[in-house]
């Protein structure tokens, strides 16, 4: 992929070296305060009505995502430790890769929406390494890149590239910027409206059914992505090979694949992604067209 000398995304916020989370003494002394006060709370209608609206709040940011609990017990304040290890020259070059594709997909993404009549708003990239806290919650780096709609930002951990060539033989730059394209696809479903829709359709049914939405949804991310690649490729970004890198990719992390590499029985109820070749399919059908409406994966009658 020819991204040396483009522009780098401003939306990239660099975490690396950073280990997020609450001291056992903050949280310690949060809750012995907190406990401290809830009998004189309970003793007074006042307090009690207060108690009752903390309470409320935790559980409603909860609903959305946000955990409030953490900033309440440990006075508000997260324990970051900072790693003074300075980034390898390949580590900085990755970066500023990842920081190109971003603003890639922003091009595009702005340009589709401006054709709409709408204003895309641009995601934030958080690179991490080892665990990092979101809106979402705190993850580790094992659960590989992930978009946390509550905060619309997407996180990475620079590692899983590795994983990507090693783990599950899906080498190459352009398979890189696929697993960022992908991600920044989820966003663009918030931004339509289409993630909010899907866990409302998700509430009061089986886990079956939920899976089932699971993998529209991802499908159509992958769809997304491949509009992205499209324009790439118009932009005459792509070298010889680069789209056999992204199917290499999508099949890789087919969840059929995922299931046999784990040595077990293949389940497609307990799909949530997508199998190899769905994933290729839908990747396709967006890098093919280049059309936002191909990629509807939810009308679709057979995936």
């Amino acid at each position: 992929m020819r991204w040396k000398g483009r522009r780098q995304s401003s939306n990239v916020e660099d975490r690396r070296g950073e280990s997020s989370g609450y001291s056992a003494a903050g949280t310690g002394a949060g809750a012995a305060m907190l406990f401290r006060f809830i009998p004189r709370m309970l003793g007074s209608k006042s307090g009690r009505v207060i108690l009752i609206v903390g309470i409320l709040v935790i559980v409603g940011s909860r609903f959305f995502g946000i955990d409030l609990l953490p900033f309440l017990l440990g006075g508000g304040s997260p324990a970051v430790t900072q790693n003074s290890r300075e980034p390898t020259p390949e580590e900085q070059e990755l970066s500023q890769f990842v920081a190109v594709v971003l603003a890639d997909t922003e091009d595009t993404w702005n340009s589709i929406f401006q054709s709409q009549g709408q204003q895309y708003q641009e995601p934030s990239l958080v690179l991490f390494s080892g665990s990092v806290r979101s809106a979402c919650g705190q993850a580790s780096a094992a659960v590989g890149p992930f978009y946390c709609p509550a905060d619309r930002q997407v996180y990475l951990d620079l590692s899983f590239f590795q994983d990507l060539k090693s783990r599950y033989g899906a080498p190459g730059d352009f398979a890189q910027a696929y697993v960022i394209a992908h991600e920044v696809g989820h966003h663009v479903q918030t931004l339509l409206g289409i993630s909010n829709q899907v866990r409302q359709a998700g509430q009061g049914k089986s886990k079956a059914e939920v899976n089932a939405l699971s993998v529209r949804q991802e499908l159509q991310a992958d769809c997304f992505a491949g509009v992205w690649g499209h324009s790439a490729q118009q932009e005459q970004l792509l070298d010889p090979g680069d789209l056999k890198e992204a199917l290499t990719a999508a099949t890789a992390i087919g969840d059929d694949r995922l299931q046999k590499q784990a040595g077990g029985q293949v389940v497609p109820d307990s799909f949530t992604h997508g199998s190899s070749e769905q994933r290729v399919r839908w990747f396709r059908k967006g890098f093919d067209s280049g059309d936002l409406n191909n990629c509807n994966t939810f009308a679709a009658q057979q995936l």
